[in-house]
């Protein structure tokens, strides 16, 4: 089994934990002092591109990794000569084509456009209570930055100060708050996305946004994601609140009523439960009956006056992800997420996320499959997003050419997280007075932060930057976590306009498959993508011969 670096001498970067193939750590926590890539990167922006110490230090690279399939073994094609895609006003001339004359902009959809000034999305960040307590740094950010970001199942249901009548939602203040915080900062690039799973749809959750927030938010049908193939879990260590949770009606594990259950609670040998969602879809025993149910619910959601409607699907087979784009395409969805396994999440089985599903380079390699067959019998094909372990700009550029021409963004789930909890910690250091409102966990600012700087204006790379962007007034109303975002998508921006004028592709939509080449036999069966010596091969031949 290929075993992940900790540590990367060149850019001064260390996992605490056990690192997977993102580079993020197995198990991300909320309080950590440093110091990986992503982490990192939230501080120091674009300059963690380059190695450390400049003047002082040469660097090279470490062994290259082709053990295995996966998306570590594509690698980057990069051209003697050329450019394609450039801006209009631009010419194939040397003080042209430069990599900061790349474009990453990029848009979905399909009677109504959503544009993006960079090509990623956030999962879904729903009921878990991380997710909720970082908020304000993760929307205010994806706002800033121009790119989607999803609020996730069970928002509503989970919401204590939320009302139901007759089981039909009347007032969601959780829900609302987290919408409202996005639009203020909204500029016409991004979008918020509103997942909705059985629960939701029970509750109303749609009805109840047509009525307040039908043009402002794009809808999200979930089938699925990568880290598991059951519904959405929380823990709750409130008893109380674990009976509410019963009582809205979701399986609450175990049965907070049992008395066996209380007692074991009261004793303390069990210290929580679990929540759970339904699985979707029971009872249809058909993909025909399968996509029928499909189209009278997004039927539904029209009729509503919902004009961008999306679905994420999980790692599931082959026949589900057929049928997902498929429902996709015959419905005229604006977007389509295809989230691979392992994925990520705030609270899933363990060995579900380790063992389940299928892995992200081989499901995405056939959905690129799957939609060229749709495109080669003049159907149209939906916009893709991929998704399943993604956290660098490597990683963005692999997935768009991987998928190229649907693909349109990268899905980042734990990635973008990770700024959020750094610089609430960091803003709590220097507001102490509201350290429990912002869920700051640091007394002091460790070492890793302290290389950087004392000040905020000295830690965070983007500052001033966001400062240009709102108006020095509105700073103040900033989270740091969103600066933190700033500096982290800097970083991948930079990185990504990078490897994209050293493929001489100075737009998204001219990414193409040619330009990721597979570094083992393994990756190219799997992926279609050619072996490295034998990707241009013909041409090169044919030069020899000419």
């Amino acid at each position: 089994m290929k075993q992940w670096r900790k540590r990367n001498d060149a850019l001064g970067t260390v996992n605490r934990g056990d690192p997977c193939e993102s580079g993020l750590c197995t198990l991300c926590t909320s309080d950590c002092k440093g110091k990986c890539e992503t982490w990192l990167s939230s501080l120091m922006g674009r300059k963690l591109l380059y190695p450390l110490h400049f003047g002082e230090t040469t660097s090279g690279s470490a062994s290259v990794t082709t053990e295995g399939a996966g998306y570590h073994a594509l690698r980057i094609q990069g051209y003697a000569y050329g450019a394609e895609g450039l801006p209009e006003g631009l010419s194939n001339d040397p003080d042209d084509c430069i990599f900061p004359n790349v474009s990453i902009e990029t848009s979905f959809g399909t009677e109504t456009e959503t544009k993006c000034r960079v090509p990623i999305m956030t999962g879904a960040l729903g009921s878990t209570f991380i997710a909720a307590k970082y908020w304000n740094s993760f929307a205010v950010g994806a706002a800033i930055c121009g790119f989607p970001i999803v609020i996730g199942e069970n928002v509503v249901g989970v919401d204590r100060n939320s009302v139901l009548n007759n089981g039909t939602i009347s007032s969601a203040p959780e829900l609302e708050r987290r919408i409202d915080i996005f639009q203020r900062y909204y500029d016409g690039y991004g979008g918020i996305i509103i997942q909705m799973n059985v629960e939701d749809s029970r509750n109303g959750v749609a009805r109840y946004l047509a009525e307040k927030y039908c043009d402002d938010v794009i809808i999200e049908l979930k089938w699925g994601q990568g880290a598991k193939d059951i519904g959405g879990e929380i823990q709750v260590s409130d008893l109380q609140y674990a009976r509410f949770l019963n009582e809205r009606g979701y399986v609450v594990d175990p049965d907070p009523f049992n008395q066996l259950s209380v007692a074991s609670f009261e004793n303390k040998s069990l210290t929580s439960f679990a929540r759970h969602s339904r699985l979707g879809a029971t009872g249809i025993l058909s993909s025909d009956e399968l996509r029928e149910r499909f189209s009278e619910s997004v039927r539904e959601l029209r009729e509503l006056g919902f004009k961008r409607i999306t679905l994420k699907t999980g790692a599931y087979g082959m026949e589900a992800l057929a049928l997902a784009i498929k429902c996709a395409s015959e419905n005229n969805l604006d977007l389509l997420t295809v989230d691979g396994a392992g994925g990520g999440t705030g609270m899933s089985p363990w060995n579900m996320m380790e063992q389940w599903g299928i892995p992200s380079l081989q499901l995405h390699a056939k959905t690129w499959e799957y939609c060229n067959i749709l495109e080669k019998n003049g159907i149209t094909v939906p916009d893709i997003s991929l998704a399943g372990g993604f956290a660098r700009e490597d990683h963005i550029f692999k997935a768009l050419a991987l998928c190229s021409p649907y693909a349109k963004l990268a899905c980042m789930g734990r990635a973008p997280m990770i700024p959020g909890f750094l610089g609430s910690n960091i803003e709590g250091v220097f507001k102490p007075d509201k350290k429990t409102e912002l869920f700051g966990q640091w007394e002091e600012l460790p070492a890793a932060v302290r290389e950087n700087g004392t000040s905020p204006e000295e830690i965070f790379a983007g500052w001033e930057a966001v400062k240009a962007k709102v108006g020095t007034e509105e700073m103040d109303a900033i989270p740091f976590g969103a600066i933190a975002l700033y500096g982290y998508v800097d970083k991948l921006s930079c990185g990504l306009q990078q490897f994209m004028a050293g493929a001489r592709k100075f737009s998204i939509p001219s990414i193409h498959r040619s330009d990721i080449m597979a570094a083992n036999l393994e990756t190219a069966e799997v992926t279609g993508i050619p072996y490295l010596t034998d990707a241009q091969n013909d041409l090169a031949k044919t030069i020899l011969l000419s």
